[in-house]
């Protein structure tokens, strides 16, 4: 036999030697590495491990947004691209079963698809009241053997539009002479009566936005500094909108005192309810302040289209959230002078204390804040 042991390798050079015995059987036989280390992950231990990462946040993100999108594409056109009628407030002087009236009013629900919800008025002047409470949205009264129907087109641009255009049709197709004006104009710089509806989303989205900065950049500030300075950027971003809309670019003569308070109020109120559920649910709370505000309140707060017009469900609750609670008190300023309503205050109002008692008494809840000098002192 000859021995090899020494055999020169592919270099030329001799392989090591081969160890042989006990320790080459130990090596060869241990076991594989076991341990945390060693195996691999389990399902639940790799799910565990992505929670605990960036990627999750980030991933929940993503599927937020795309969703946000849909959403907020879907609920403007819902309520904005199709407007339709279902009833609208007229007000009637006299009998609304004259001939006349009775045979244009049969001929507008049919050329409308919907119902003219008619109250009838002694006077025309209690009629014209009623229009300046926002209760009544057009006036229909006998003209000899013809018909006067006097829209309102600061009541709803869109209302007093499509009344004016099915009135004239309607007048033709049933022989009715049909006198139309429009008794309360927009003013002159805002035609389609919009600029209402975008200086209150300007307040409503600096609100909360400005809220979100305020947590982010200034998180150390406690309970009473952080609501502090909510109210101190609500009143100048109010202040902002009311001089750019009107000083400067004219587009709306705005009662100065009155709008620039109901911008405040609205700003403040956007930010506190941001702030409310940041300190009910943390680094979430933008979905609920956002579906909240921007999903259900501004499409449904008459800004845009008026609530005659939209669908019904819609119309009931936006009056109740701040977006439809500013722009009705807004809207009162601006056009009907002397009949504003408490309610939309109210609504500002109740959100505004709900908003701050929740914050309040969860403060300790809240993401940020300095500790105490008694929390400094129980350390030392």
């Amino acid at each position: 036999m000859s021995d090899d042991r020494g055999a020169p390798g592919p270099q030329g050079e001799p392989d090591a030697p081969r160890q042989e015995g006990p320790h080459q059987d130990a090596h060869q036989d241990a076991p594989p590495p076991h341990g945390a280390h060693g195996r691999p992950r389990t399902g639940a231990e790799k799910w565990a491990a992505f929670k605990r990462s960036p990627f999750f946040p980030a991933t929940v993100l993503v599927f937020i947004l795309a969703a946000a999108a849909g959403l907020f594409a879907g609920s403007y056109t819902y309520a904005m691209a199709n407007p339709a009628p279902r009833h609208i407030p007229t007000a009637v002087v006299g009998s609304p079963a004259a001939p006349q009236v009775k045979a244009f009013a049969v001929g507008m629900e049919k050329a409308l698809h919907a119902s003219l919800r008619l109250t009838a008025y002694p006077s025309y002047g209690t009629a014209r009241a009623a229009i300046d409470d926002q209760r009544e949205f057009a006036i229909l009264s006998a003209r000899g053997r013809g018909v006067a129907l006097d829209v309102s087109g600061a009541s709803g641009a869109t209302v007093a539009q499509l009344l004016a255009e099915s009135g004239a049709e309607v007048g033709r197709a049933t022989g009715v002479d049909v006198r139309i004006r429009d008794i309360t104009p927009l003013q002159k710089g805002d035609p389609r009566g919009l600029a209402l509806f975008y200086i209150s989303l300007a307040a409503v989205i600096i609100g909360f936005v400005g809220a979100i900065q305020l947590s982010v950049h200034a998180r150390d500030l406690n309970p009473a500094e952080r609501t502090a300075f909510t109210i101190v950027y609500a009143l100048l971003g109010a202040f902002a909108i009311v001089a750019v809309v009107d000083w400067w670019l004219g587009a709306l003569r705005l009662p100065f005192l009155e709008s620039w308070l109901i911008l405040a109020l609205t700003m403040f109120t956007s930010g506190m309810v941001f702030t409310m559920f940041n300190t009910l649910i943390g680094r979430w709370a933008m979905i609920p302040t956002w579906g909240l505000m921007v999903l259900l309140g501004n499409p449904s707060s008459g800004g845009a289209v008026s609530w005659p017009l939209l669908p019904s469900v819609l119309g009931h609750i936006g009056r109740w959230l701040p977006p439809g609670a500013s722009v009705n008190a807004q809207h009162t300023a601006v056009y009907f002078g002397g009949h504003q309503h408490a309610f939309p205050f109210l609504v500002l109002a109740g959100w505004s204390v709900l908003s701050c008692t929740v914050f309040r008494v969860w403060r300790h809840r809240h993401p940020g804040g300095r500790e105490t000098g008694a929390a400094h002192a129980a350390d030392g």
